[in-house]
């Protein structure tokens, strides 16, 4: 089942020379999802960059995911995709990926769309944003109580997005997110590893 910490990646943090090195330490730390996040217009830079994040995640045992892009995802054999709303519909992507590949959709704060996502076939639903977020900040808000409700109504895991540091992530753990998705507070600054390590460590907390 998919839980944890789920690291994302973000250009504006990561220049290009640093992405790699940097997921390699959220790896090393602990993290075993990654999600491969770029805008950048230059494709083959974005292909040769998910192949490298590809065989990093590889040699850990980690899974990596793509944002909005399915082809990307084909061409690099990732473990699946991210779709936005207005991003390919989940059955078109799972027609595309296969069986055996992830698909996660957002949701914002509408438990009635990730009931229809998941009996579209999706693997996961992400709720959010929770917090004031740096890399999306005219997102909407979504209410921790979402959470909840969805936990009692879904079947597939449920990721928290928005804000989340190793301060405020706990609360969202105990309503019931399994999965916390995660930018600036792993990427951010240099202290990727300890970053990750302290996020990870509210999923063990909460099991105490």
């Amino acid at each position: 089942m998919l839980s944890g910490l789920y690291a994302i990646t973000d250009d504006t943090l990561l220049a290009n020379s640093r992405l790699e090195q940097a997921v390699e330490e959220t790896l090393t730390a602990g993290c075993r999802l990654i999600q491969y996040r770029s805008k950048l217009a230059d494709r083959d830079l974005r292909l040769h960059t998910a192949q490298r994040l590809q065989v990093l995640c590889a040699n850990h045992s980690a899974t990596l995911l793509i944002n909005d892009d399915v082809e990307l995802c084909r061409k690099v054999n990732a473990g699946g995709v991210h779709l936005g709303k207005d991003d390919a519909p989940i059955r078109q992507a799972r027609d595309l990926l296969g069986t055996d590949k992830i698909i996660g959709i957002t949701c914002h704060a509408s438990v009635d769309a990730a009931i229809e996502a998941e009996e579209a076939g999706a693997d996961y639903v992400a709720f959010g944003r929770f917090y004031p977020s740096l890399t999306k900040p005219g997102a909407s808000p979504a209410p921790i109580d979402v959470l909840t409700e969805a936990k009692a109504r879904l079947r597939i895991p449920i990721v928290a997005i928005g804000g989340i540091n190793a301060e405020n992530g706990a609360s969202l753990v105990k309503a019931g997110a399994d999965m916390l998705a995660v930018i600036n507070a792993i990427f951010a600054d240099d202290n990727v590893a300890e970053n990750t390590r302290k996020l990870i460590n509210l999923f063990n907390s909460s099991n105490d």
